[in-house]
């Protein structure tokens, strides 16, 4: 059985530790992949010393070759997508269709941040004195944290290390445990695309071990974490006092407002891609519908029998529409958030069990799940449960769902149905999120396209797109006088 090592300083080194995790099929526990070492303090502190070791030379790198670096792992990502979505699809459960989505979604990225090398650009800016030029440079950071979650093992490191890399800096790229197989196969490609040793290093562990080693070690100059909220938080108050920089990808409880003027077979299908595509394991997951009453009933009923209708399996089957939660733990909180809703008053449409017939019975699969009459102040309405569960909110008009819509701690996408252009515009001007989308789902985005929310869903930069490597930079004033001569007067 396989046993993934970590990679340090160009070298694939197993780890000494004896913390040991099964890597597990989650559409059926009897397919183990392999074997997870979790990484020691003393291993994460050497990938960072590599990285930083690294650093003065990879930073005097001319930045179109680590974009052609960069650009050759997009390739070999091509070259290899079958493969990888395959491994993707075993390893985190979701349908095949999804990985190879994921797959061309990570390829785009990395070739547009491999682009971005010879258009790290700054700006002249004219000076009010004479003889005197002023403009700005983007320089790299210094060793580069990537905290990546589950969810998007492939696409989420992808857009990290990409821009990092481009930027001139090094990495220490700390995976979720859960998916150490994607992680490790990410890197292999990197290292088959020629990235110098000590520039990209893997560390295969717990976040309590190793990633807190990772966060606080000094040579650590900024970390891109994505995942919850209350990691995300924590991880930002120990970086943020030694003044490390920090960006932080977080929760979302995502709305879609249902007008009465929608194109309701749109609506309704829309909503369950949005609700149940990924097994709802999406940040911008739709997990609300707020419904006027005018049309709720139908709504609810359509929605509904689409959920009822869709397919469950293990992701290879390309049959399948919806694969299984991504372990047990993930499996267990989702059915303990439908009990929830049940205590809470809320009514339970369809779904709300474990799927366990048709072969199901060894995956960790729930069926799709709709509440309806759910209130604002119910806990399935307003915290974030990561599965195939969406709340139905019914409201009045469209000023009351507009209120409803936002009032949420999270801001990370929305979506209307209408065809009023009105109250589209008033839609996009009024609502919460950092993303929003017109009669189409709240899941989605393109690679040269900046991703990224507001309220408690995002710290830092945005990801992605012309702010891909905003982060990933500092920026540096110059000021050049050529006067040759003693500058008089104020000097401000």
């Amino acid at each position: 059985m396989t046993t993934y090592r970590n990679f340090i300083s160009g070298k694939w080194v197993e780890s000494t530790s004896t913390r040991t995790a099964a890597n597990v099929n989650p559409a059926n526990t009897d397919d183990v992949l392999g074997t997870v070492r979790q990484a020691t303090r003393d291993e994460a502190r050497a990938a960072v010393e590599a990285a930083a070791n690294a650093f003065r030379d990879w930073r005097a790198t001319p930045a179109p070759t680590r974009g052609r670096i960069v650009a050759k792992a997009a390739r070999l990502l091509e070259e290899n997508k079958e493969e990888v979505a395959q491994l993707l699809t075993r390893e985190e459960g979701k349908t095949i269709a999804e990985s190879r989505g994921e797959l061309q979604r990570s390829i785009n990225v990395a070739e547009f941040c491999a682009g971005e090398a010879r258009r790290l650009n700054g700006e002249t800016i004219p000076s009010e004195l004479p003889l005197n030029f002023a403009y700005t440079i983007k320089q790299p950071i210094g060793v580069v944290a990537c905290v990546t979650p589950w969810n998007f093992p492939v696409a989420i490191p992808i857009w990290k290390i990409a821009p990092a890399l481009v930027a001139g800096n090094t990495v220490v790229f700390k995976p979720a445990s859960i998916t150490p197989a994607t992680a490790v196969r990410i890197t292999e490609i990197f290292e088959a695309a020629g990235i110098p040793a000590g520039v990209l290093n893997l560390v295969l562990g717990s976040g309590s071990e190793a990633g807190d080693e990772i966060i606080n070690h000094p040579a650590v100059k900024a970390i891109s974490f994505t995942g919850s909220n209350g990691v995300g938080i924590r991880l930002y108050e120990q970086a943020s006092r030694r003044g490390a920089k920090v960006q932080c990808e977080m929760g979302g409880k995502n709305p879609v407002i249902v007008l009465e003027d929608a194109d309701m077979d749109l609506a309704v299908e829309s909503t369950a891609q949005g609700a149940f595509g990924s097994s709802g394991q999406r940040c911008t997951a739709t997990s609300r519908a707020v419904v006027v009453n005018e049309v709720a009933d139908e709504f609810v009923q359509r929605l509904a029998k689409r959920a009822q209708s869709m397919r469950l399996g293990a992701g290879a089957d390309p049959q399948t529409e919806m694969g299984p939660s991504v372990d047990e733990n993930q499996f267990k909180t989702v059915l303990s958030y439908i009990d929830v809703g049940r205590e809470d008053g809320a009514t339970l449409v369809c779904g709300g069990e474990r799927a366990s017939v048709d072969g199901l019975d060894k995956g960790y699969f729930v069926h799709p799940t709709v509440f309806d009459h759910v209130t604002p102040d119910m806990r399935i309405a307003r915290e974030e449960i990561f599965g195939p569960v969406l709340s139905v909110l019914r409201v009045r008009d469209f000023d009351h769902a507009m209120e409803v819509a936002n009032d949420c701690e999270y801001g990370l996408s929305s979506s209307i149905f209408t065809n009023d252009a009105a109250r589209i515009f008033r839609f996009v001007d009024e609502i919460e999120t950092g993303m929003t989308h017109i009669n189409s789902p709240t899941t989605g985005g393109e690679a040269h396209v900046p991703f990224g929310g507001i309220k408690g869903t995002g710290i830092g930069d945005r990801e992605q797109g012309s702010t891909a490597l905003d982060f990933y930079t500092d920026l540096k004033v110059v000021y050049v006088d050529y006067t040759g001569r003693k500058r008089e007067g104020n000097l401000y």
